[in-house]
């Protein structure tokens, strides 16, 4: 069984503070771009070089009472990037195991026991759906400042999903930088985050969502959606400036300054723990912004990629060997 999953880009939280009932509820967007691929076949042990597969796949086998996986990775999204490579890896080896024995799994049941889905939904929601994605966090009385062992959570709940315009673009400049948070770092920072987030600025997060979010992706305006998803970025930064180094993490910034002056790019920001900067554009202003993302990598003095996608509209996709 083959499996192919798309990456995600994640545009922040709604709420980070724990005055609130609803922790995280997090907005992101599937892309069709970089893409992780895991086979598997039946085994009688588990076959696999990859350390970190090979746990996802021990724990998949204990939990379907299978004897074993031959489990192989043909490509994989950048590592902690910002565009969604851990969520996606567990998944597909959790799609391509079960299916190379006929069996049928609920990612979303099986998500949390392979640690994913712990505070966003937008990565299980990605495989699962595709489109643009907006979950409805976890019960703060739950979560609090400490996230609960694997497998005792649920994912969060899709609040909204929409399909990404046929003629949106996705620019995106992956600078060669120091990778995003992961793991013990990164749960340190967001527990750091979390115990001092003021829970006025998740109002603020609240009507921009309800109000410019939520309206400029069902109309289709990519100029609304990319003003509006950028100021949401900025917000979550103004959360995370004490861990990050500012309300982008050192080159964000820069690049996103840089994207903001031209034309061509509708609203720019960071993913995630990023070092990946997003930005909005559309058919018709892509190679405009192409040019526009070359030009901000290099004036940061940073190598690395620029790349133009679109969104994608459906999940991982399966097909036998």
């Amino acid at each position: 069984m083959r499996v192919i999953a798309p990456g995600r880009l994640h545009f922040g939280f709604a709420n980070l503070s724990l005055s609130h009932s609803r922790l995280y509820g997090a907005l992101g967007a599937a892309i069709d771009g970089p893409e992780t691929v895991v086979e598997a076949t039946p085994a009688e042990t588990i076959d696999c070089t990859d350390p970190t597969v090979r746990e996802y796949a021990e724990r998949i086998c204990a939990a379907l009472d299978l004897p074993g996986v031959a489990v192989s990775v043909e490509s994989r999204l950048p590592r902690h990037s910002g565009i969604g490579s851990g969520t996606q890896l567990a998944l597909a080896t959790l799609r391509a195991t079960a299916g190379c024995y006929d069996r049928s799994v609920d990612i979303r049941e099986y998500a949390p026991r392979l640690g994913r889905g712990g505070r966003s939904g937008v990565g299980v929601a990605a495989f699962e759906t595709g489109g643009f994605i907006l979950d409805g966090g976890h019960p703060t009385a739950r979560f609090t400042t400490e996230r609960p062992a694997d497998g005792t959570w649920r994912v969060p709940p899709i609040l909204a999903r929409h399909q990404i315009p046929e003629r949106w673009r996705f620019l995106l400049v992956i600078p060669n930088a120091e990778s995003g948070r992961d793991g013990v770092a990164e749960d340190e920072s967001m527990r750091s985050v979390v115990e001092r987030a003021d829970p006025a600025m998740a109002d603020r997060i609240a009507g921009l969502v309800l109000r410019r979010v939520l309206p400029a992706i069902a109309d289709g305006h990519a100029e609304a959606f990319g003003d509006a998803i950028s100021e949401l970025g900025r917000l979550n930064g103004a959360w995370y400036a004490d861990e990050q180094g500012g309300v982008y993490r050192p080159p964000v910034g820069e690049i996103v300054d840089k994207l903001d002056t031209t034309a061509a790019v509708y609203g720019a920001g960071q993913s995630s723990w990023g070092p990946i900067v997003y930005a909005v554009t559309d058919a018709e202003n892509a190679d405009a912004a192409a040019d526009a993302g070359r030009e901000a990598l290099a004036a940061s003095g940073h190598d690395g990629e620029v790349r133009v996608v679109s969104g994608r509209n459906e999940g991982a996709t399966v097909a036998p060997e």
